[in-house]
């Protein structure tokens, strides 16, 4: 199955933990913001949520550009620091997981 490409506005983060060889990365919220352009919402800062893969079908955009790069993503809200490690399920179970 071929994985759609991620377009939008998280395509930078997305083309960034793709091209990563490391398994894990960790940035801070800042660090991120500077690879978007752009200050993450309110909620990436105080919603655990933001950071998780949305239900089945149904589009998350943020999430979408680690799940595309076969990533996880753990937050630490305090910390403001997010780790982004490989899946080792592959691509195939994340496309699964939202009905690719």
């Amino acid at each position: 199955m071929k994985r759609a490409p991620v377009v939008g506005t998280y395509h930078l983060l997305h083309v960034y933990l793709r091209d990563r060889f490391a398994n894990r990365v960790v940035l801070t919220f800042a660090e991120v913001e500077d690879l978007l352009g752009f200050h993450l919402p309110e909620a990436a800062r105080v919603d655990r949520l933001w950071w998780q893969p949305a239900a089945p079908g149904v589009p998350s955009p943020q999430s979408d550009a680690w799940l595309l790069a076969n990533r996880t993503a753990s937050v630490s809200l305090a910390a403001q620091r997010v780790v982004f490690d490989r899946n080792a399920g592959g691509p195939d179970e994340l496309q699964a997981f939202h009905g690719r």
